[in-house]
């Protein structure tokens, strides 16, 4: 008899952290690696971030906190919300988790009863649909294609409704594909919404301040105020501040539901660390000179990407609108054979032949629920994204 719960043969491991872990590995064996695989700015925390949390530790600020939040950062995350999204959210309302992730994973423990639906756009972030079966939910995915440009469409989502959904998970802008929606878009999407008030709308904004070209950010309760009341407005420090270590996730919601998620996390983790909360007050409530300076380079790298992948025989690249990934269509490549003779198939076999071939670590596009595509992270140095477009062209001219 198998030691292991049965609800755990409904879930997978995260591909993205598979695919970076494996890259690691052989590193470690000596192989000559460029991992394009992690979801990471490659930028350092930004001096007064780090400087807010070891005069924390000076403090003694290093004991238990309350569960999800101490006080001077919920009220610098009401403050965020109310400068940046024009939203409302009293401390009350807010909860402060482990990261993005652990918001998320909250907030689906809490409310998801065996059978409800949750519908999620894709190409999705790989670990929403794992979360959702895990609580005994069923994901309901709708697929966006790139003729689409990677966007829910209303009548789609109008489609998937169904008097057992409870959630929609709306990403913007998207990992993996950077696609981000205007006002115009979201309020198509919350025209829909209006209709079916038993639906729930889950946001995650992690890439919020992650825009290129004069894109203008929106989430849905700052876009359409009538579902304030049952939108949970996710975000957090990790991807603009370059904070992905210091794990601090945050949200927005309906009082209930914040007190529901804290009893959660009050019976797994408890409270994040008390230096990391401290530094995510500094991030949210101190400069943000750096932002506009990191997003330069990150649009330049984009346009580098974007450029030298359309160059490549059998790919077809799109230009996103924000985050730090593109996600490309590999659709040339299916069918052709690899110089010893193996024949690609899929997409997991081209990012695999990029890997054994080339030394380029990239996820796969069923991982996130489209193919054939996969995902390359730009959030590393530009001199490793020339090579490995170099690296990748190669590897597409020798196929046959």
């Amino acid at each position: 008899m198998s030691i292991l719960a049965k609800r755990l043969s409904r879930i997978k491991p995260s591909p993205t952290i598979a695919v970076t872990q494996k890259a690691r590995e052989l590193k470690a064996a000596g192989r000559d690696v460029i991992s394009l695989g992690a979801g990471e700015p490659d930028f350092d925390t930004p001096d007064h971030i780090k400087k807010a949390a070891t005069d924390a530790i000076a403090r003694g600020e290093t004991k238990y906190t309350a569960v999800d939040g101490i006080p001077e950062l919920k009220q610098a995350i009401s403050d965020k919300f109310k400068r940046d999204n024009g939203l409302d959210y009293a401390p009350n309302q807010i909860t402060v988790g482990t990261g993005g992730k652990q918001i998320l994973y909250n907030a689906l423990m809490a409310t998801i009863d065996d059978g409800d639906e949750v519908i999620i756009p894709a190409p999705y972030w790989v670990s929403y649909p794992d979360m959702v079966l895990l609580a005994g939910g069923e994901p309901v995915f709708v697929t966006c294609p790139q003729n689409n440009g990677f966007k829910l469409r209303p009548e789609d989502l109008e489609a998937a409704i169904t008097p057992k959904t409870k959630w929609l998970i709306l990403n913007s802008p998207s990992n993996p594909t950077g696609a981000a929606y205007t006002a115009e878009d979201m309020k198509a999407l919350t025209d829909v919404l209006k209709r079916h008030p038993h639906v729930w709308v889950m946001t995650d904004d992690m890439y919020e301040k992650l825009v290129y070209d004069g894109f203008t950010f929106c989430t849905p309760a700052e876009v359409e105020p009538e579902i304030y009341d049952r939108t949970l407005t996710i975000n957090g420090v990790s991807k603009a501040y370059a904070m992905t270590g210091w794990r601090i996730g945050f949200a927005g919601g309906p009082e209930a539901l914040i007190k529901a998620m804290a009893k959660v996390q009050s019976q797994s983790t408890s409270n994040p660390s008390s230096i990391s909360q401290w530094a995510a007050v500094e991030a949210l409530s101190g400069s943000h000179h750096f932002i506009p300076t990191n997003n330069e380079v990150f649009k330049a790298r984009r346009d580098l990407v974007v450029s030298k992948l359309n160059q490549c025989p059998g790919l077809h690249c799109p230009t996103p609108e924000g985050a730090f990934y593109v996600y490309p269509s590999c659709a040339g490549t299916i069918g052709k054979t690899t110089p010893d003779g193996k024949t690609i198939e899929t997409d997991e076999d081209f990012v695999t032949y990029l890997l054994e071939s080339e030394g380029v670590a990239a996820v796969h596009g069923a991982a996130f629920g489209q193919s054939p595509h996969f995902r390359i992270s730009y959030a590393t140095s530009t001199e490793l994204l020339e090579e490995a477009c170099n690296r990748i062209k190669r590897a597409c001219e020798a196929l046959s």
